[in-house]
């Protein structure tokens, strides 16, 4: 039940900010948008929650306190063992300053930078080839998020102060997926497309991934399919 609400609450927040762009582009065009933000925030929230546990060997009781420990951590002479360890669990690395965290404050603050937002998607492109391209249909300059700099920016900064209400410190994987495929199917409706379009259901997919290890479950990676 649990993990039902938090996948509820992590949809209602990305249907707010599809509202945000509803009137600007069409769904297929703004999913794009919602996912690649909040598989950021996700990236960013997980990056923090691993380094504070690296540090203290727990679990931070918020962003906020898992943010400032990095930073301090990063002042210590061992900052660079402390990425590296980092870096082999998460394969990529993330500087304070462009976690979503601050993005959010920023964006709150009037202060929000497209630059620094898209320097970050650019990071974690190049960090390791598990992430190229996953954020190359996010255009953070588009004039489709509104006519010059100033309101495309503000569009971008709406969308990520909206996000930031999801909660992704207490979610699991499942949630983030089962919120996806959720909202991946709604978006193929609006678009008058059949989900399968855009994504293969979970069910089908355990399927097909039964029927392709038929024989091979004894074989490392098989189990629990």
């Amino acid at each position: 039940m649990a993990e039902l609400e938090k996948s509820r609450d992590l949809i209602s927040v990305l249907w707010s900010g599809a509202d945000i762009l509803r009137s600007k582009m069409d769904a297929n065009e703004y999913k794009d948008y919602l996912l690649g933000i909040v598989f950021y925030k996700y990236l960013s929230d997980s990056f923090l929650i691993k380094a504070y546990d690296l540090i203290y060997d727990e679990k931070p009781q918020n962003l906020k306190a898992a943010l400032e420990a990095y930073q301090e951590a990063l002042a210590d002479e061992s900052a660079e063992e402390l990425k590296d360890q980092i870096r082999e669990e998460c394969h990529y690395v993330i500087e304070p300053d462009l976690t979503y965290i601050c993005f959010a404050d920023a964006a709150r603050n009037n202060a929000f930078s497209r630059e620094r937002l898209q320097k970050a998607f650019n990071n974690i492109e190049q960090s390791d080839p598990l992430f190229a391209d996953r954020f190359t249909d996010i255009d953070l300059y588009s004039n489709r998020l509104g006519t010059g700099d100033q309101k495309q920016s503000d569009t971008i900064s709406s969308l990520i102060r909206e996000i930031d209400r999801a909660d992704l410190l207490n979610a699991d994987s499942d949630v983030l997926g089962n919120a996806y495929e959720y909202l991946i199917g709604q978006f193929a409706s609006e678009t008058g497309k059949k989900a399968g379009e855009f994504y293969t259901p979970q069910a089908v997919s355990k399927i097909l991934t039964r029927i392709a290890i038929a024989g091979q479950e004894e074989k490392r990676g098989a189990v629990g399919v």
